[in-house]
């Protein structure tokens, strides 16, 4: 039976990875590599001084929201319902969803850490898991988006 098990957490593994190539690497390894960062912005968001211990004599927080906004920005814009837009407005839309996304964490992560300042091993333990549910949230947003639009889109 371990076998079995192993055996598929293998296969899904090998299915997750994807060739090196450019659509992969902007739509697919990007928005994995800003999805980590942006877990690891709550971690710094809730708990700054662990992640300076972690990575002294580094402000992290920058680089964490700008890969975090970059990884979502093209997420979205990779995503089947913005396919039929002028690259215009694939552009706006992609940007000023992941720019809300990730500044609007930010701000609930700030207003968390207020009320969880007393217990900082709480604190990351709700930066890290409200992280991980709101792309949860956020992908299964998208993807009712895409699954409403079908085939049908068109060039506006």
């Amino acid at each position: 039976m371990a076998k079995d098990q192993s055996g598929n957490f293998l296969d899904t593994i090998k299915k997750s990875i994807k060739p090196f190539n450019q659509q992969n690497v902007m739509y697919y390894y990007a928005p994995i590599y800003g999805a980590t960062n942006y877990a690891l912005l709550s971690v710094n968001v809730m708990h700054p001084s662990l992640m300076y211990r972690i990575i002294p004599k580094h402000d992290v927080a920058n680089v964490f929201l700008f890969t975090s906004v970059i990884g979502s920005g093209l997420y979205i814009h990779g995503r089947k319902h913005l396919q039929g837009a002028p690259q215009q407005l694939q552009v706006m839309f992609s940007a000023y969803g992941s720019l809300l996304f990730s500044f609007g964490s930010v701000l609930i992560w700030a207003m968390m850490r207020k009320f969880l300042a007393h217990n900082k091993f709480l604190a990351v333990l709700a930066g890290l898991s409200s992280s991980v549910t709101f792309i949860l949230i956020g992908k299964e947003y998208l993807d009712y988006i895409d699954a409403r639009c079908g085939n049908t889109l068109k060039k506006i």
